[in-house]
Order: C-alpha cells, then structure tokens, then sequence
C-alpha cells in the first residue's frame, strides 16, 4: 500500500527529447527538448529547461511563483535552450522574488577546453577564445547581457526588477579530493554530495560521463516522502548507481544505437564519423539503463531525454526485459509519482 502523502511527490515530464534539433512533430508525437519538473508540496524544481520548456511549463499548470530552483546537470544546448526565456519572462511572474531569488544551479567553468577529436585532420579553431568554457554563472549573465536593450527598456521604463536580482546563478563547488579533472579524470569514483537543501528537499549530485562535457552531473532528491534521481546525460557509469542506490523513482537517459547506425552508416566524412563516436562514448543504451536501473535497486525506472525524439514507442520497450522494477515510456507533460511505497 502507499502511504497517506501530505506532499504528494511527483515529477511532471515537461520535455522527454534529447538532441540538439527540433525532431518533426508529425514523428515525434510533440516531444520537445529535455526538462523535468520536480514537485513537492507547493513548491517544484527544475532539472534542466530545453528546447520548448517555456511553453510545457505554461501548459503544465505549475505556476512560476511557486518555483525554488533551477538545477542544470550540463551546459550542451538542448539542456538550456530556454534558459534565456526563463529570465526574460521571469520578471513578470517572479517580481517579488529580489529579496529571495530562484537560484539556478549548475556546473562550473570547465577551465580548458576538451581534447580535438582524433578525426581532425586540421585542428577547428574555437569560438570565444577569450572566454571558451564559461560556467552557469558567466553564462546566465553573458544571457542577460545579450538581451540588455530589450531588458534596460523594462528595468528603466517599466521599472521591472533585473533579471540579475530575481535569479541568483551559482556554479557547483566539486569537492577538492574528488580527484576530478575535466580532461584526465572527469569522472572520479566518488560519494554523492549535498548542492542544496530547503525544509521539503534534500539535493544531492555525482558526476557522470558524458565526453567532452565536463563537468556532468545526475542529481538526486529526496523528500520526507520519497526520492527521485535524474541521470543527465551519461553513459553507463557506476557513479549513477551509487547516486540512485534504493531511489523511488529514476528518470534515466536513453539512445537508440540502431538509429545512430542508421544515420551515418553511409557517411565517410570526419564530421559524421567524429559525431557518431560522440553518441557511443556519451550515452546509454536502452538495455544499459535498465540494468543499471536493476543494479541501483530502483523501484520504478522511466525512459526520458529519448534519441531519436521521433522514434517508436517499442524501441524503448527493449527495458522491459532486463529491468524487474515498474517501468514506464512517458510523455510530455506525464505525472509520474515518487511517493514511497510500502
């Protein structure tokens, strides 16, 4: 039976898609880019806001005032696509939040950048070189300051609040003896530790493997009531089965390597070739996180940031057999329930 719940723990799929395009609608069934929303009591967090995050917020009936916290598990695009809307628009719902902002918490500036793919033939030059790697801080700032015309008319005429008072960006401390280097040890064997925790939550991270990006991390949240881990994007880690030991529910990452095949099995050129070893060196297949799944001992294990976005339904049903726990493909804007279980 489940016990009588006064928060009523549960995430809310905002976006279920992985990958940095627009998959097509009429293939995809509307999955847009990755973003979770976890809700205790009142309140609710976000772990990363993709691609048309924005908008499944608006359509999920959570309302902005009630949010904490931002948390965001890597700096690649289609984790933080909407992140520029989320401090644009946020001036209107979160006005009276100066005095106490929604932190948004992420990882730090990696500090060099990653080694060139060993298919280069010329090495490509970087962008922003005086500046390549910024972390969540400098990124949200260099976001608000890219807007600042736009911004400066609401701050000035409108007298709005700035989007730097209602949101407070932090990058997330590593701890020193971890071992962790973003080139030569990105992802040490390591304990969870503690990025943040309020009266309902509890917020811890672990580093994951997801080459180049370093640093990456899973997080996981735990409530009075029951625990929800995030995996980000990683491949098989054991570091993710520390984190999710006896975790009520997991929202796992998963590619369709048949469809990575598909897409290059007829291309030559360095750029695919480099491309498809980026999904083999950074992701999960679908059988891999289900035993990972298994081997954390997580009671419900649910597929998300799902590549190819458009694929059928029965290609994520490959978990089924190798996980023994409830199993679950959602949707879009799906409530999925974390309350413990007895």
């Amino acid at each position: 039976m489940t016990l009588t719940s006064s928060l009523k723990p549960h995430i809310v799929t905002l976006g279920t898609a992985g990958g940095p395009r627009w998959w097509a609608a009429a293939d995809s069934g509307e999955r847009t880019g990755i973003a979770t929303a976890v809700v205790v009591g009142e309140a609710f967090y976000l772990v990363d806001f993709g691609q048309g995050a924005g908008r499944r917020l608006s359509q999920s009936g959570l309302e902005l005032k009630d949010l904490r916290a931002l948390f965001i598990t890597h700096l690649h695009s289609d984790h933080v696509y909407d992140l520029a809307g989320l401090g644009i628009f946020g001036l209107y719902a979160l006005a009276d939040r100066a005095g106490n902002p929604v932190r948004i918490i992420g990882p730090g500036n990696r500090g060099e950048l990653p080694p060139v793919s060993p298919r280069a033939v010329v090495d490509p030059l970087p962008l922003a070189p005086e500046n390549p790697t910024p972390g969540t801080l400098q990124m949200f700032e260099q976001l608000m300051a890219a807007h600042a015309t736009d911004l400066n008319d609401r701050i000035l005429d409108s007298l709005r609040p700035s989007p730097l008072d209602i949101f407070k960006a932090e990058d997330i401390r590593i701890p020193a003896l971890s071992g962790y280097h973003p080139n030569n040890n990105p992802t040490p064997e390591m304990d969870p530790f503690e990025v943040y925790r309020d009266e309902l939550v509890t917020v811890t991270a672990i580093l994951v493997e997801h080459p180049p990006v370093a640093p990456a991390f899973a997080f996981r949240f735990d409530t009075a009531e029951g625990s929800v881990t995030i995996s980000g994007d990683t491949a098989y880690t054991e570091n993710m089965i520390t984190l999710a030991q006896g975790t009520d529910l997991l929202l796992h990452e998963a590619i369709d390597f048949d469809w990575v095949e598909s897409l290059y099995a007829d291309k030559t050129d360095d750029g695919s070739r480099a491309a498809r070893d980026h999904h083999y060196k950074s992701h999960t297949s679908v059988r891999e996180a289900a035993k990972l799944a298994d081997a954390a001992g997580a009671r419900h294990l649910a597929l998300h940031h799902l590549v190819p976005g458009h694929a059928s339904t029965s290609v994520w049903l490959e978990a089924e057999e190798h996980f023994t726990g409830k199993f679950t493909v959602p949707n879009d804007l799906d409530v999925i329930p974390f309350a413990r279980q007895r």
